[in-house]
């Protein structure tokens, strides 16, 4: 499927058959996310590929009960038989821009830098947010439905429980699977949008 093609055709899915997907090629969709820009060419950012039961970790987590217990999706959703956790390191950005070529940054650790604080844009979510693209593009062209869940609940346990070092964040989720037909189109496509509305400008604003 042609890139542009692969771009148009994306969209969340949010109900999955519980089919399992091939290993070799989630390995092989989750390792081509990781060809995505990385800022200093510091490569801080990893997946976690959650299968089968594993998967239940990921639920009880980021979601609660309540949730779960009302939410009409929910079935839909937890029968993805792929959740794969993208992850970054913030250490790992501050470390690189303390480095002698980008020491001037002062994005480096003190006495050079300020550390984290001193991102006024923090380059981990920027290739976090780019590899996640390139894993629901590379679904898309494979055939397989997919979905990004963000990070709203529950990251420090779940890392935890998953034995993440502590210095990665969770920057969100994406369920890989097939669809089972019964989706739920998310009731944000009915948002009424302003005529005439732009966001591609030219020259000026």
């Amino acid at each position: 499927m042609e890139v542009t093609e692969a771009i148009r055709r994306r969209h969340m899915v949010r109900s999955f058959s519980v089919a399992p997907l091939d290993r070799d090629q989630v390995d092989r969709l989750v390792g081509d996310a990781l060809r995505g820009p990385s800022a200093g060419n510091t490569r801080g950012v990893a997946w976690l590929v959650l299968e089968g039961t594993d998967a239940a970790t990921y639920w009880h987590h980021a979601t609660t009960a309540d949730w779960r217990a009302r939410a009409r999706r929910y079935p839909g959703l937890s029968r993805a038989p792929v959740v794969a956790l993208c992850l970054c390191s913030p250490p790992a950005y501050v470390e690189r821009y303390g480095e002698e070529d980008k020491r001037r940054s002062g994005l480096g650790a003190p006495p050079n830098g300020n550390g984290e604080d001193a991102w006024p844009i923090p380059y981990w979510f920027g290739d976090a947010a780019c590899s996640t693209m390139l894993l629901l593009l590379g679904a898309t062209a494979a055939g397989i439905g997919a979905a990004f869940l963000g990070n709203f609940r529950g990251e420090r346990p779940l890392l935890e429980a998953l034995g993440v070092p502590a210095a990665w964040r969770l920057y969100g989720a994406v369920l890989l699977g097939k669809p089972d037909g019964a989706d739920h189109p998310s009731p944000s496509l009915r948002r009424a949008v302003a005529a005439g509305s732009n966001s591609v400008h030219r020259s000026r604003w």
